[in-house]
């Protein structure tokens, strides 16, 4: 592993859903405007990733859906994640790279 791709942090969603794997890709693409966001798509599985800190709101991925969609039912579709994970209320969550206490 390149000291690059260590560094990189986001969700890792399975490809069962396509429809959740794409609004995933565009609302973290939305959210993240000055990363360069990867997107690996394994089939099974997405990747995404951004450096350092990648962020994913409830509302970027609603309008992705064009439904709403509260962040906790992502959880079954999310198959693992780079980084550390955390929910900022019930409107985001954040994928990061250092412990911040």
């Amino acid at each position: 592993m390149t000291t690059v791709q260590a560094r990189l942090v986001g969700p890792v969603i399975r490809g069962v859903d396509r429809r959740i794997a794409d609004a995933v890709v565009d609302a973290v693409i939305a959210d993240n405007p000055e990363a360069e966001v990867s997107v690996e798509d394994h089939g099974g599985y997405v990747r995404i990733s951004c450096p350092s800190r990648c962020r994913l709101t409830r509302a970027s991925l609603e309008e992705a859906l064009d439904e709403p969609f509260p962040l906790p039912q992502l959880e079954p579709a999310l198959s693992a994640f780079a980084g550390r994970m955390r929910y900022i209320g019930d409107d985001e969550v954040e994928w990061y790279l250092e412990r911040e206490d």
